[in-house]
């Protein structure tokens, strides 16, 4: 039987995901981060984008979507805080493309009283979640 660590993704709302895992992939701010069980101690940001859970004795891994957040790692455990989380199988394509369509003819209007900065900041969320659903469909690993 192969080694486990729990995990627990935790969103402002909800608990997403409460479980054990073979190891994770995590979106950090300076590339991917795979942890994997008796990771030595660790407390780091991550960036917008889709977490890897590979489940025990599953084929597939779990895809959970976060707006970036804090990681922490434990020996034993790993605990996700992000302001938004969101498994990717409920993330509807349709509607993120529709709104990232929004916000790049928002942004190419440049009107004076734009805040370009949320504006951007929107889009790179929904491009984010865009990359989960592409994840999920392709199942990469």
């Amino acid at each position: 039987m192969a080694m486990t660590i729990h995990v627990d993704v935790v969103s402002a709302e909800e608990e997403i995901f409460s479980g054990t895992v073979e190891f994770a992939i995590f979106p950090g701010e300076s590339g991917e981060l795979g942890i994997m069980p008796r990771h030595t101690p660790l407390l780091t940001r991550i960036k917008p984008g889709a977490l890897r859970l590979k489940v025990p004795d599953e084929d597939r891994f779990e895809l959970v979507y976060v707006s970036g957040g804090m990681l922490e790692v434990q020996p034993h455990l790993i605990t996700v805080l992000a302001d938004t989380a969101i498994r990717a199988a409920d993330l509807d394509e349709a509607k993120l493309l529709e709104a990232k369509r929004q916000a790049e003819e928002t942004l190419s209007k440049r009107s004076g009283g734009m805040n370009f900065a949320a504006a951007e900041a929107e889009l790179a969320q929904l491009n984010a979640q865009l990359q989960a659903i592409k994840k999920m469909k392709s199942n990469v690993h």
